[in-house]
C-alpha cells in the first residue's frame, strides 16, 4: 500500500527534497530490531529478556548485598525500608523513567542525548563518562578481591577459620589473637594493609594478578559490544538470585535466624526524625538505580523506539528493591546465626568461670540453678534471666551475654562480605562449598554492574566519535588496559584506603550534579510537557501528568537538597577513613591528610568540570542553546539529517501533527506524524556526510 504524502499542520504537502530521503519508517524498524539490526546500523538487543537482564544486572550490584543491609541495620530496620520505598517512588522511578525514555527516543549514549537537547549540555554526558571511569577503576578491584577469596575457598578447613601459629615462638600470632581469624586473613593475608594511607608500601602481587584477571574477563565480555555482553548477562544476572535463595533456605535452618529477621524488620520510627537517615536513604535510592552513570541511557538506546520504557522503569525498580530485601534477609539470617554463636560462646565461657569459682569457694544463695558443670548445656535465655537478677553481685569476670548487642554491631561495605560473612560461613557444615558459592555470587554481581558501567563509557564515545565507533574492539581493549594501569593504585598496601576514598567521593557528588543538570535540562530547558508529548508519540499513550510535577519540582529540589546536605557534611565534618592498626588488631577512624584531601577534591572537580567547560566552549563557538519555553515552537532542526545542503521548505517549520489527536508535537523525539524515524542530527558547523539509509 502506497504511503500518503507528508503534510504540515495546514494540510500542505511537504516539498520533496533530498532531505526527505533521510526519513526511515519506524514501523519497519520495530519489526527488524533485534533480528537484522537497525536500519541505521545501530546494534539491538536480541530479545526483551536480554535487555531486562542487562538493566537489572547493572542496577543490582554489590551495594544491594552489603550497602542496603547495613543502612537498614543502622537506621531503624523496617522504618528505613518504608522511607526508602517512599523516596524510590517519588524520586527514583521518575528519574529512572526519564533516562530510559531519553535514551530510547534519541538512540544515542549520554553525550549524544544531552547534545541533542542543546550543544551546550554535551558536558553532562562527558561528566557521566568520567564518573563511570572512576567507578570502574575501584569496582574491578572489589571483583579482584572476590576472585582471591573464591580461589582460597577450595580448601578444607578454610584458611580464615583459625589463627595461624608463629613458627618462631610457637604461639598464636598476636595480631590475629587480638582481633579474629577472619579479620586477620582479610587485613593481613588478602590486603597486607598498612596502618594508614600515608604508608603506601609495595604492590600486592596476588591482588595485582587478580586485578589483571578481572579486567581480562571484562574485556572479553565487552569486546563485541552488547552482542557479547548480553549473552554473559544470562548467567551473571540470574546466578546471584539462585545463590541468594539457596543461602536463605540454608540460613533459615540455622539457630539464631529468627532473631536476625526480627531485628531486621522491627521498626524504630523515632530514627526518622534524623536528617542523616533521610540523606542516606536518598543516596541509596540514587545509586541503587544507577542514575547519572549514562549506562541506563546507553542500554535503552539499543531498544526499539516503541518499547514500553515506562513499564520497564517500574519493573526494574521493583526488582531492584525486592533484591535488596532478599539480600537483607540473607544477611540478617547469617548475622543472627553469627551473633547467636558469639552469645552462646560467651555463656559457655562465663559458666566455665563459675564452675572454677565453685571449686574454690562456697556456693552463695544466688548461685544459678542450671548445671554449671556442663557449660554448653546452659541456654542463653536461662543465663540472661539469672544474670539480670544477680549480675550486680558478681565481679567483672562474669559478664552479660547480650544477643542484641552483638546484632547491633554493624559491619559496612567490604567488611560485611569479607569479614562477617566469611566468619559465619566458616561455621556452616561443608563451609568450602558455601564460601565458593558466596564469592562466585559476588563475582557475578560485580561483573554485571561492571558491564553496565563500561557501557556507560563506550557507547557515548562510539556514538559521538565516528572513528572510535569504527574501531570498537580496539577502544574496548584500550579502555581495559588503561583501567588496569590506573587500578594499580589500589593494589598497594594502602590500596583499600583509596578504594574507600573513590567510593565515598569520586562518584557521589559528581553524579548528583549530573542528575541535577539532567533533570533541569528535561524539565525546564526542554520542557516537561513537551517531553511528555514526545513520550506519548513513542509509547502511543500519555504517561500520568504527575511526572511533570515530579520532574520539575520534587526530583529537582530533592537532588539539590541532597547535594547541599552532602556538601555541608563535608564542610562541618572533616572526611575520615577507617584504618587498621596491626599492633592493637583493631580498626580506628583517622582523618585524611592534606594531600589526600587535595586528591579527593580533584576527583570531584575533574568529574564535574566537563559540564561548565562544555557550556563555555559551545558559547564561544556560538552554538544555539537558548532555552525554549513550554508551548513555544522552535524550527525543527532535528527533523532533517544533513545528508545534503538542500534546505526544507519554509512551511516545514512547524511541529509535526499526530493524526490521532490532531495536536502539534515537539521535535525532541525524532519521529514525524507518520511515525517516521529521523537519522541522528549533526551539529551546526560539522562537515556534511552521506548517511547510510
Amino acid at each position: 500500500m502506497e504511503k500518503p504524502p507528508l503534510t504540515n499542520e495546514n494540510g500542505s504537502v511537504l516539498a520533496e527534497s533530498r532531505s526527505d530521503m533521510a526519513l526511515v519508517s519506524a514501523d519497519d524498524e520495530v519489526v527488524s530490531a533485534g533480528v537484522a539490526g537497525q536500519e541505521d546500523g545501530r546494534p539491538a538487543w536480541d530479545s526483551k529478556l536480554q535487555y531486562v537482564l542487562a538493566q537489572v544486572g547493572f542496577s543490582v550490584g554489590l551495594g544491594n548485598v552489603w550497602r542496603f543491609p547495613y543502612l537498614c541495620h543502622q537506621n531503624g530496620g523496617g522504618a528505613f525500608m518504608l522511607l526508602y520505598v517512599m523516596l524510590l517512588l517519588i524520586i527514583g522511578v521518575p528519574l529512572f523513567f526519564m533516562e530510559l525514555a531519553a535514551g530510547q527516543s534519541i538512540r544515542q549514549g549520554s553525550i549524544g542525548v544531552w547534545k541533542h537537547i542543546s550543544p551546550r549540555l554535551a558536558g553532562i554526558g562527558y561528566s557521566s563518562c568520567m564518573v563511570c571511569f572512576f567507578v570502574a577503576l575501584y569496582y574491578n578491584v572489589i571483583i579482584a578481591w572476590s576472585l582471591f577469596y573464591m580461589g582460597n575457598s577450595f580448601q578444607y578447613p578454610l584458611p580464615w577459620e583459625k589463627c595461624p601459629v608463629d613458627m618462631i615462638s610457637n604461639q598464636t600470632v598476636k595480631e590475629c589473637a587480638a582481633s579474629s581469624p577472619t579479620s586477620y586473613f582479610w587485613f593481613r593475608k588478602a590486603l597486607d594493609i598498612s596502618d594508614s594511607i600515608d604508608e603506601s608500601g609495595e604492590f600486592n602481587p596476588i591482588v595485582t594478578g587478580c586485578l589483571l584477571a578481572a579486567w581480562a574477563i571484562v574485556c572479553l565480555a565487552m569486546i563485541k559490544g552488547i552482542k557479547s555482553s548480553a549473552k554473559v548477562m544470562y548467567f551473571s544476572s540470574v546466578f546471584p538470585y539462585v545463590v541468594l535463595i539457596c543461602f536463605l533456605i540454608r540460613g533459615l535452618m540455622l539457630d539464631g535466624a529468627l532473631e536476625g529477621i526480627k531485628y531486621m524488620f522491627y521498626p524504630k520510627l523515632e530514627i526518622l526524625g534524623e536528617m542523616q537517615v533521610w540523606r542516606q536513604a536518598a543516596t541509596q535510592v540514587f545509586f541503587a538505580l544507577g542514575l547519572g552513570y549514562g549506562s541506563v541511557i546507553a542500554y535503552s538506546s539499543y531498544n526499539p523506539v516503541h518499547n514500553n520504557c515506562h513499564r520497564d522503569a517500574i519493573m526494574v525498580s521493583a526488582i531492584n528493591f525486592m533484591t535488596s530485601v532478599l539480600a537483607s534477609l540473607v544477611v540478617f539470617v547469617v548475622l543472627g546465626f553469627r551473633a547467636k554463636n558469639i552469645a552462646l560462646g560467651c555463656v559457655a565461657s562465663n559458666v566455665a568461670r563459675m564452675a572454677e569459682m565453685a571449686t574454690t569457694g562456697p556456693s552463695q544463695h544466688w548461685w544459678p540453678q542450671f548445671n554449671i558443670s556442663d557449660p554448653k548445656s546452659v541456654s542463653l535465655h536461662d543465663y540472661r534471666e539469672w544474670y539480670s537478677h544477680y549480675g550486680s553481685l558478681l565481679g567483672s569476670n562474669i559478664t552479660d551475654c547480650d544477643l542484641e548487642r552483638e546484632m547491633s554491631k554493624g559491619v559496612e561495605g567490604t567488611g560485611l562480605a569479607f569479614i562477617a560473612f566469611t566468619e559465619a560461613m566458616s561455621l556452616f557444615p561443608a563451609s568450602p562449598f558455601w564460601s565458593t558459592l558466596f564469592f562466585l555470587m559476588l563475582l557475578n554481581l560485580g561483573l554485571s554492574t561492571m558491564f553496565g558501567t563500561m557501557q556507560g563509557i563506550l557507547t557515548p564515545l562510539m556514538d559521538n566519535f565516528r572513528v572510535l565507533g569504527r574501531h570498537k574492539t580496539m577502544l574496548t581493549v584500550c579502555c581495559c588496559i588503561l583501567g588496569f594501569l590506573f587500578g594499580l593504585l589500589f593494589t598497594q598496601r594502602s590500596g583499600n584506603y583509596f578504594v574507600t576514598m573513590f567510593d565515598d567521593y569520586s562518584a557521589t557528588l559528581p553524579l548528583i550534579v549530573v542528575v541535577i543538570f539532567e533533570t533541569f535540562s528535561v524539565a525546564w530547558v526542554y520542557g516537561a510537557d513537551r517531553f511528555l508529548d514526545d513520550v506519548e508519540v513513542m509509547l502511543h499513550w500519555r504517561p500520568p501528568v504527575v511526572y511533570r510535577y515530579l520532574w520539575k519540582y520534587v526530583c529537582l529540589f530533592g537532588m539539590v537538597g541532597l547535594l547541599a546536605a552532602s556538601l555541608l557534611r563535608m564542610v562541618f565534618k572533616r572526611p575520615t577513613y577507617t584504618a587498621w592498626n596491626h599492633t592493637t588488631g583493631s580498626e580506628a577512624s583517622l582523618e585524611y591528610p592534606g594531600w589526600a584531601l587535595i586528591m579527593l577534591s580533584m576527583l570531584i572537580i575533574i568529574a564535574s568540570l566537563p559540564v561548565p567547560i562544555g557550556y563555555l566552549l559551545s558559547f564561544l563557538r556560538g552554538g544555539r542553546s537558548l532555552p525554549v519555553e513550554e508551548g513555544e515552537v522552535e524550527p525543527p532542526r532535528e527533523r532533517y539529517s544533513k545528508c545534503n545542503s538542500d534546505e526544507p521548505e519554509p512551511n516545514n517549520h512547524h511541529s509535526p501533527v499526530d493524526e490521532d489527536r490532531n495536536r502539534p508535537r515537539s521535535n525532541f523525539l525524532p519521529l514525524s506524524a507518520e511515525h517516521y524515524r529521523l537519522l541522528s542530527q549533526q551539529e551546526d558547523g560539522e562537515e556534511e556526510e552521506d548517511t547510510e539509509v
